[in-house]
């Protein structure tokens, strides 16, 4: 199997409310998914499915071939938006708890404990209770418990939620380190430059029905817009000025004298980028040549918009 998980036609419903409309998704192995829309999107639904907290109304999902069951909990490492410490507990006591409860025994638990909180240089938190931790050490805490057990898929709801930039940077980097073991990971976040660092592939769910899935090189090429930013030096910028509007739509236009590079972002609609290039260099020197391929950001925006005018978006 080249996908560790399949949801196939999954549906879920919450009275007269749908919160997941016949949504199929592939996850490859081995990769960093994204998991991405607004608020009430149907994300949560879909992830507590998976972590069979709850269960579809009809569909399935296959991990690793199998019909999902409970024999597969162990092979899943979850790491909710909402963290579930107990508060009151020293923090090398839970630990232990929490990792035999997903199968480790005591011995093995302890090692893999010892290796995470030297990795991670939180030794000194072994008898602290949950309550004298800062957020963003009780988030490194409840990251050990997730992945201690080496789980197969793991999923990571908002994981930098409470961490500065210099911890968030330690936690991506654990990630990144995750999945060149070899584990896949679904990642949900509202963090779109986080999504550009570390996705390989990304699906967009909107009001309980999925509207793109794929590759993130692949999702990003299907959206260009065909828009080009180019500078160029020249001596008659009225020609060529006249020569592009024959032919382009030019969005923008910045310059401050002849002898200074003019800068313009223009949209060539169905033409080829060449035939762009040609009227630049007949009329003066390319300094500047690239195409703007959209953000995650610009995609998220435009296509949820596009699905619903009304949407009000905070990205």
């Amino acid at each position: 199997m080249s996908n560790i998980l399949e949801a196939r036609n999954v549906v879920k419903q919450y009275g007269d409310y749908t919160a997941l409309n016949s949504v199929s998704l592939s996850v490859p192995k081995g990769s960093i998914y994204g998991l991405l829309g607004p608020n009430g999107a149907g994300k949560t639904s879909l992830i507590r499915i998976i972590n069979q907290i709850t269960f579809p109304d009809s569909g399935e999902v296959l991990l690793d071939g199998e019909k999902l069951s409970a024999k597969h909990i162990s092979h899943i490492g979850y790491l909710p938006e909402e963290r579930g410490l107990y508060k009151s507990m020293k923090v090398g006591e839970q630990c232990l708890y929490l990792a035999q409860l997903k199968g480790l025994s005591y011995p093995e638990a302890k090692k893999q404990l010892e290796y995470w909180f030297d990795r991670l240089e939180i030794q000194g938190w072994w008898n602290k209770k949950i309550q004298e931790l800062s957020k963003g050490m009780a988030q490194k805490i409840q990251f050990v418990v997730t992945v201690l057990h080496k789980p197969k898929l793991l999923i990571f709801d908002e994981p930098f939620s409470g961490f500065d930039p210099v911890n968030a940077n330690i936690i991506k980097d654990e990630i990144l380190e995750l999945k060149k073991q070899g584990a896949t990971i679904i990642f949900s976040t509202h963090r779109m430059e986080s999504v550009e660092e570390l996705c390989d592939d990304i699906a967009l769910i909107h009001k309980s029905n999925k509207l793109i899935e794929g590759k993130l090189i692949d999702v990003k090429r299907a959206h260009r817009s065909q828009n080009f930013e180019v500078g160029i030096l020249t001596d008659n910028v009225e020609g060529l000025m006249y020569d592009l509007t024959q032919k382009f739509m030019i969005s923008q236009a910045d310059f401050k004298s002849l002898n200074d590079e003019l800068k313009l972002n223009i949209q060539i609609g169905n033409s080829k980028p060449n035939e762009l290039l040609s009227v630049l260099t007949n009329r003066g020197q390319v300094t500047h040549f690239v195409e703007k391929i959209p953000s995650v950001n610009d995609i998220f925006i435009q296509t949820v918009t596009s699905n619903d005018p009304s949407e009000v978006l905070h990205s």
